[in-house]
């Protein structure tokens, strides 16, 4: 199968990706065998947490080094020093320096919620070609609400893409007031591109929260987080009803790579255009939390 490429627009080239696990993911969604494994273990709950579980032990934490080593993390953005970390879970939800993931300043733009490889769609109910062409989002099936569906379906819709070596907390793309978080519940699959160029269905079979937030430009907001294989957990630090600033925590993920998911009302935001030329091409395009994502329409 060919590698995961993407354009990094920090770099301004395109740049292969190095998947954590590789072999065990392309086996899982290629392999009759493994896909037999991942109906019957890999995509449930319980395996997750179990390996989640493995994760939060004391001796998880000597994975911590070998682990910036192979994937040329930079230390010097860490909120802490590596050997303070007392698991590979503690680790792997680690916080940032303030100044490590500088927030754009601009009254009118909206910022990426998370690190991660991103696909933005000016019109959500336009999206045909994800991965694969041909396949489609089932915005009804991920909402779980076909009224909202129908509010949001000409809406602009941004998917970030978070692997194991990106940093796993999750932000605010505006400034606002955050309602309740709302979870429905489902399995785990994985969603790299391994597998979704398989079934793009697995974002809205998974497990997802959903977040309403309250803007003043951009109108409500719709924050999502989709779970994956080996995520435990996903953590809401925000308090609902007090007013959060953009590109403010709004919570993590636990061990594993997982997904956001930013839906706009219509006509509020225009996508910048990197990131819609990009995806139009199926190409995701990388860049950190706080960076533009788009501005007021």
């Amino acid at each position: 199968m060919e590698p995961i490429r993407y354009f990094n627009r920090h770099s301004g080239a395109m740049e292969t990706e190095q998947v954590y696990g590789e072999g065990f993911l392309r086996w899982s969604y290629g392999n009759p065998l493994g896909k037999i494994s991942l109906e019957a273990f890999v995509k449930r709950p319980f395996f997750s947490k179990w390996y989640g579980r493995r994760m939060s032990t004391p001796e998880s934490a000597a994975r911590v080094m070998p682990f910036i080593e192979k994937y040329g993390l930079d230390p010097e953005d860490f909120g802490e020093a590596p050997e303070s970390y007392r698991s590979f879970n503690e680790f792997f939800y680690r916080k940032l320096k303030p100044e490590a993931r500088p927030v754009d300043a601009g009254d009118a733009s909206v910022v990426f919620p998370a690190d991660g490889r991103h696909l933005g769609f000016e019109r959500a109910s336009d999206i045909e070609g994800v991965f694969v062409k041909g396949q489609k989002f089932d915005l009804p099936s991920l909402l779980g609400d076909e009224k909202l569906a129908a509010k949001y379906a000409d809406g602009s819709l941004v998917l970030s893409r978070l692997c194991p070596v990106d940093y796993h907390r999750f932000h605010f793309p505006a400034a606002g007031i955050p309602g309740e978080t709302h979870t429905i519940e489902g399995p785990l699959f994985s969603v790299n591109p391994i597998a979704l160029r398989q079934r793009l269905a697995y974002l809205w079979t998974n497990k997802r929260t959903i977040t309403k937030l309250e803007t003043k430009r951009f109108g409500t907001v719709i924050c999502m987080e989709i779970g994956a294989t080996c995520v435990g957990t996903i953590r809401q630090t925000f308090t609902p009803g007090r007013t959060v600033a953009k590109g403010a925590e709004k919570g993590y993920f636990a061990f594993g790579g997982s997904s956001t998911l930013t839906l706009f009302e219509p006509g509020k935001v225009r996508l910048e255009a990197d990131l819609v030329e990009n995806s139009a091409r199926q190409i995701e395009l990388y860049a950190r939390i706080g960076s533009r994502m788009g501005r007021s329409a």
